[in-house]
């Protein structure tokens, strides 16, 4: 090849690949990794966030479910993807529940992850299967007093909110009841609904329909308010147990290095989609709120999660399996 010719060729290659490369974010489809299975409030609320902001981005966002080792398996793939905003962990507090619950965790929530935005807010309530005598949260105490070791309750796995909400309820009311973990929301759901087990702490996002049809009794909110999808229902402190409040976020992660300017279009993009007339009708339908908070505010706030969760497990002597 002529030299002159090379040139221009060596110089058209590399003018390619620099207008490639300013191509602005994003160019190809986003994933967003769930380490619960499908169906649960995880995955359901990762699903209604990535649908809407397939629109406003663009491009398609898919979910990928990645359960399995209490979300360790979702967290470590994602603090290890590259930092490009093309994979990002759509996830809850047990992010940071498994840096005090695991000896040796496969990632550091604080140092692997940046925040991006969190997406809404919800909570927990105690729910028992339709059949089970226990009316309110008192008669439940009372029977699990009664049968130390014989109760069990569901979670969706180690270090989900739901096993520490169980844990801290343990605690509180000084009862013997036997942890169950299962790989996900949905086959925890299906076991309490079966009466394989006799209480789980459950999101509205996947109780809600399951109490209206009669199935469940909620018999308490574990959060500081009552929830506006099951208004009937009180708080735990109102039904006379102190100290059992847990709040649940659902938000989107992404590895540590992501560029800020990805991060914040992101983040726009999800507080868009939070606060749309759509999605706060679909929220608040699941009796979740929408917040889509700055990536400064979630980097804070994983940060107090980490200290709130480590001494939650230090007092409650939860451990993983």
């Amino acid at each position: 090849m002529h030299r002159r010719a090379q040139s221009l060729l060596i110089f058209a290659l590399a003018l390619a690949a620099s207008v490639a490369f300013a191509q602005p974010y994003p160019n190809r489809p986003v994933r967003f990794v769930v380490g619960f299975t499908p169906g649960g409030g995880v995955d359901i609320n990762a699903r209604l966030l990535a649908a809407k902001m397939s629109e406003l981005l663009g491009q398609q966002v898919v979910v990928e479910n990645k359960p399995g080792a209490g979300t360790n398996i979702a967290n470590e793939t994602v603090a290890k993807s590259a930092p490009d905003g093309y994979t990002l962990l759509f996830t809850s507090p047990a992010v940071a529940i498994n840096m005090s619950l695991y000896r040796n965790p496969p990632y550091d929530a604080l140092r692997d992850f940046a925040g991006v935005a969190i997406f809404s807010e919800s909570t927990n309530l105690l729910v028992v299967p339709a059949p089970l005598p226990a009316r309110g949260v008192q008669e439940l105490v009372a029977m699990a007093r009664a049968r130390p070791g014989e109760l069990n309750y569901s979670s969706a796995g180690q270090g989900t909110t739901q096993h520490l909400a169980g844990e801290l309820f343990k605690l509180r009311t000084g009862t013997d009841i036997v942890h169950v973990p299962y790989k996900g929301s949905a086959p925890s759901l299906t076991a309490l609904i079966a009466g394989e087990v006799q209480l789980s702490f459950v999101n509205p996002v996947a109780a809600g329909p399951h109490v209206k049809s009669g199935r469940l009794r909620a018999l308490a909110v574990a959060g500081a308010t009552r929830t506006a999808l099951l208004p009937q229902v009180p708080t735990m402190k109102e039904a006379g147990v102190e100290g059992v409040e847990v709040p649940l976020w659902y938000g989107l992660l992404a590895p540590k290095a992501t560029p800020r300017d990805i991060v914040r279009t992101l983040a726009s993009a999800v507080a868009k989609a939070a606060h749309s007339d759509e999605m706060r009708r679909k929220l608040a339908q699941d009796g979740a709120e929408p917040v889509g908070s700055t990536p400064e505010d979630f980097d804070a706030q994983l940060g107090d999660e980490v200290a709130r969760w480590a001494e939650v497990v230090r007092v409650s002597g939860a451990k993983a399996d």
